[in-house]
């Protein structure tokens, strides 16, 4: 027989216990999360390198681009037979979402519903799904950026490590959010930018305790890039004299143009969707007809083509004409709500901020006629583009740091913030949804951020309720019920009829008051029947609960375990119902203090 316990102690065996002291010293110390996070921070450089380079030498293969060029800024001298590229690519993502309708039915789920809903918790194999789609989306050109490959697959892997370690709930939310941080940090050389991406969009909270792990995730993301020779996204604005009192007036009303067309795009996209769905073309062959739509609009406009990378760099430094500037706003808002609408996988960052240092260019031409101003075009491109970006994907901290991290000019950041934050505003005012909270509405969720609201939706009636339930059937004597329930034996009796189906509560000091036993010991218990229709789910969560007492204005309810057979299987004090869920409103804020 195999002797296990010497068998553990082998030299080469016992390297497979190494996880279980580390999840001791992880779930112990905030040390050993920070150690997890730099693990995270590097993985998620080398994710980010990898889905660039793979995305990279598709452009060279498919579009017969340099080594070093962009595709969206070397799109002007593409042969045209290379037009044809994301109408192929349309074709193999309707092959992927024939095989995906037959063999993985399930919703790939994003970093922001895994840590608003589930606790953190990601498919690695769903990340690779998704990253496969993005990087032929991009790859053959349409015009959608990488960003969601990856904080997918980054977040993917931090996930994964966070289940091998056991991690609580909201250490596992933290790594993931440290994943998304590191990703956009190595995307952007952006360290800062990467941290608030993840404090405001997947984590949803900036707290103490989650400080230190995220932060060193995105600097060690960011170093290893660095280290990597990865091309870094600088721009020169030149030299910015000292923002006057004036300068904000122009600045914000950038950002509210940006809040408009920002809404607009966003609503581009749901018209694309609406119609794609509602024409007579199967869902297969959307993308298809999607990517030669894209196409076709590329003859004309080839920035549209990809993310926007390089066509930011190019336009941002180039003088462009107004209606120069009007035709690429509209071809690439356009040609960026087909690509999603028809079915093609990827984010709208890139594009967001390629399409806000567009507006931002517009706007000084349009406000230098108007009053001249001492910004130059490039500045208002810059805060254009933070405005747009925060339309779109969110995070006003996000995009003031990340105009701060890619111009390294301290002064233009008042401008932008206050650009960004009457941005902001108006949305929420009006729109009320980022871009990917917005299409969580369309499907149903009620999701607004990444703020935890999974924890809700676990504390179930299922996991508070009683099941040890007296019921009565509602034909028992008067007598009878008296001797079963004596005065004192319990509060409420749950009645059902001759099949166990429920039909209502009675409450035992009702029964012995003197205005019913004064009947002759004839009364029918039917005469005390309370909440017919009132009664509880075993799958409502806490917050479903305490609203169906409410509006019932009952002390306790019965459970039935569905609306046809009405079955009894427990009962749920509106008491023990507030106290558990004050209980966990209680953890939820000491994990935000850093006290858990």
């Amino acid at each position: 027989m195999i002797d296990w316990v010497k068998l553990r102690h082998t030299p080469y065996v016992r390297l497979l216990f190494v996880p279980f002291r580390w999840r001791a010293l992880v779930r112990s110390s905030e040390l050993g999360l920070v150690i997890a996070a730099a693990i995270v921070g590097l993985i998620s450089a080398f994710v980010v390198a990898a889905i660039s380079q793979i995305s990279q030498w598709l452009h060279q293969a498919v579009f017969e681009i340099g080594p070093d060029d962009h595709l969206s800024a070397a799109a002007s001298s593409l042969p045209w037979s290379a037009l044809i590229a994301p109408m192929a690519g349309g074709v193999l993502m309707g092959g992927i979402i024939w095989v995906l309708a037959r063999w993985h039915k399930k919703p790939i789920v994003d970093p922001i519903e895994a840590n608003a809903l589930h606790g953190g918790h990601l498919s690695l194999t769903d990340s690779f799904i998704l990253v496969g789609q993005n990087l032929i989306s991009n790859g053959f050109g349409a015009s959608v950026g990488l960003e969601a490959a990856f904080t997918q697959l980054a977040s993917g892997f931090a996930s994964r490590i966070g289940r091998a370690l056991q991690l609580r709930r909201s250490d596992m939310r933290t790594l993931v959010g440290c994943g998304a941080a590191a990703a956009i940090a190595s995307a952007f050389n952006a360290p800062l930018t990467g941290a608030f991406y993840a404090f405001e969009l997947i984590i949803g909270a900036y707290s103490i305790a989650t400080l230190a792990p995220v932060v060193v995730a995105a600097i060690i993301g960011t170093l290893v890039t660095r280290s990597l020779g990865s091309a870094t996204m600088d721009i020169n604005i030149g030299t910015l004299q000292a923002v006057t009192t004036g300068d904000f007036v122009p600045a914000l009303m950038l950002g509210l143009m940006c809040a408009g067309l920002g809404i607009v795009v966003m609503r581009m996209v749901t018209y694309v969707e609406k119609t794609t769905r509602k024409s007579f073309v199967p869902a297969i062959l959307t993308p298809m007809v999607g990517g030669a739509v894209v196409g076709v609009i590329a003859l004309f406009s080839p920035q549209v083509l990809g993310s926007g990378h390089g066509a930011l760099h190019f336009d941002v430094g180039t003088e462009l004409s107004f209606f120069a500037i009007v035709f690429l706003i509209i071809t690439k808002s356009v040609a960026s709500a087909i690509s999603i609408g028809s079915g093609f996988r990827g984010g709208l960052f890139f594009a967001s901020l390629f399409l806000g240092a567009l507006v931002g260019k517009l706007f000084a031409i349009i406000f230098g006629v108007i009053l001249p101003t001492t910004l130059t075009p490039v500045v208002y491109a810059v805060i254009g583009m933070s405005s747009f970006a925060v339309a779109i994907i969110g995070g006003p901290l996000t995009m003031t740091f990340l105009a701060l991290e890619l111009t390294g000019d301290f002064p233009i950041m008042m401008l932008v913030l206050g650009a960004v934050l009457a941005s902001s505003m108006l949305v929420r005012k009006t729109f009320g949804y980022s871009f990917a909270t917005w299409r969580f509405h369309l499907r149903g969720e009620s999701i607004r951020s990444a703020h935890d609201i999974g924890w809700i939706r676990n504390l179930t009636v299922n996991k508070m309720m009683r099941h040890d339930v007296r019921t009565v059937n509602i034909d028992t004597g008067l007598q009878k019920f008296h001797e079963d329930f004596p005065l004192g034996s319990t509060q409420r009796v749950i009645a059902v009829d001759e099949i166990g189906r429920y039909v209502g509560m009675i409450s035992l000091p009702e029964v012995y008051s003197s205005s019913f036993a004064d009947k002759d010991n004839e009364g029918d218990l039917r005469d005390l029947l309370r909440f017919k229709q009132a009664y509880l789910l075993p799958e409502m969560n806490a917050k479903e609960a305490v609203s169906r007492f409410d509006r019932s204005e009952s002390e306790a309810l019965a459970v039935i375990n569905n609306t046809q057979e009405r079955k009894v299987v427990g009962l749920l004090t509106e008491s023990h119902t507030l106290r558990r869920y004050s209980e966990e409103l209680d953890r939820k804020r000491r994990e935000l203090a850093g006290e858990v």
